[in-house]
């Protein structure tokens, strides 16, 4: 068939065979010398494409559910939102949720994704009290921070290339409502958003839009969105239900690009003049907060058959207001908007390919066109002198030397890997394409 990820770029031919019981995940790795394990393909990039690719999502049996610690054990191949419909009635909530829940939980582990509460609360991993790892030499370890801890860490934001997780425990934390306390402020320019991230750093979820067509005084204008969980008696009465499943489908497969400068601009002067009319406090459920793109289950359509990249990056918190103004100059420069811009702020990371640490992270949208790869190569450049790094679970086209220079524990995952996987039998488009593993189709 051919394979792409989330963002339809690259595709290539591959052959996917689904996993559904341990048995399997051995006969598969002893049968195929090279391969790599695949979620429901919501990375944007080539870290979970092979040749062969090892399907986890029927893999999905939950194991264990301890309802008065907060405690829950599951295959790696069931969903986010599988486990919401199974915790949220249990009056629990995910420690750590991305912008989607379609994401596995062995695929939240090996990207150690991070949410509206990094600053906070740390990456997914970070909650994740034990794993079981069948590694590609045919071992079982059961991972925690008291046992085999360098390989626990590891594989947190490790790419699924030093075994196939298995099966996982996660802390979960307590929920009283279905609903968020928001607020939302308008920022003028970047300036203000980043006070704003400043001034509430002590809020729990925080996030900001960024309308990246604006330049001049009004470069980096956004708006601030805070969140907070509702207590049972500071919201609407309501059950425990978990998000509605499901979401609008685009009626076809739009032939080129729906998505277009004007449109864009329009649509985010909209955007902004209206939210900065309602500024203030609100209330809102999970799925609308945590999970807005979900409503459209088909969306990365609208960026046409070419695709699009996300360029997710993080700077140093020293460097980030100076570096993202320089960022955001360049993409002017060259004329190539992002559709879409999220901000975010971030703590400490945890393993040696962990993304996060301590500073800002720009999430861009950019449908695939002329120039656009030189813009970020370009961008490679500021991001590496200001000392920071790109998101592997983002990527598809860094060059090797960002990797390098931006995750200085490389040689460490490296000795691991070697340790686990010495014939590389883990391996992924995007693995080769760094040098983490070398070896031919």
């Amino acid at each position: 068939m051919l394979l792409s990820n989330w963002n339809n770029y690259p595709r290539i031919e591959a052959k996917l065979e689904d996993l559904r019981t341990e048995g399997q995940a051995l006969q598969m790795l002893e049968m195929n010398r090279y391969c790599i394990p695949r979620g429901l393909g919501r990375s944007y990039g080539d870290c979970s494409m092979n040749r062969f690719v090892i399907s986890t999502p029927k893999f999905c049996r939950f194991i264990s559910m301890d309802s008065n610690r907060g405690i829950l054990e599951c295959e790696a191949g069931a969903s986010l939102e599988h486990i919401l419909r199974v915790i949220i009635p249990r009056g629990w909530f995910l420690p750590v949720t991305p912008g989607t829940s379609h994401v596995t939980l062995g695929g939240a582990i090996a990207s150690d994704v991070h949410g509206k509460n990094h600053h906070l609360h740390g990456a997914f991993g970070s909650h994740v009290l034990d794993l079981r790892l069948l590694t590609p030499r045919g071992d079982i370890l059961n991972c925690s921070r008291d046992k085999d801890h360098d390989i626990f860490e590891a594989v947190c934001g490790g790419m699924g290339l030093l075994g196939l997780i298995l099966s996982a425990r996660i802390r979960l934390v307590p929920l009283e409502s279905v609903f968020i306390r928001q607020k939302t402020l308008p920022a003028k320019d970047l300036d203000e958003l980043m006070g704003f991230f400043q001034e509430y750093q002590a809020g729990t979820y925080s996030v900001a839009w960024m309308d990246c067509l604006q330049k001049g005084k009004k470069l980096g204008r956004g708006l601030f969105m805070l969140g907070e969980h509702c207590r049972a008696g500071e919201a609407p009465h309501a059950e425990l239900l978990p998000p509605a499943t499901g979401g609008a489908r685009l009626p076809f497969t739009p032939p080129c690009r729906a998505l277009t400068n004007p449109g864009i601009k329009a649509f985010n002067s909209l955007y902004y003049t209206l939210n900065s009319r309602r500024k203030g406090r609100s209330v809102t459920d999970l799925k609308s907060f945590f999970y807005p793109l979900d409503g459209l289950r088909d969306w990365n359509q609208l960026y046409g058959p070419q695709g699009f990249l996300q360029y997710q990056f993080v700077l140093p918190r020293c460097s980030s207001g100076a570096g993202l103004q320089k960022i955001l100059q360049h993409i002017h420069s060259f004329g190539l908007h992002p559709y879409l811009a999220v901000l975010k702020l971030l703590g400490p990371g945890q393993g040696p390919l962990s993304f996060p640490m301590p500073g800002y992270t720009l999430a861009l949208d950019f449908p695939i066109r002329a120039g656009l790869f030189s813009l970020l190569n370009t961008l490679d450049r500021v991001v590496l002198n200001l000392g920071g790094r790109i998101y592997l679970a983002k990527d598809a086209r860094m060059q090797k030397d960002m990797l390098w220079q931006g995750y200085p524990r490389i040689k460490e995952f490296l000795n691991l890997k070697k340790r686990l996987d010495p014939e590389n039998k883990l391996s992924s488009l995007q693995s080769r394409r760094l040098g983490i593993c070398q070896n031919p189709y």
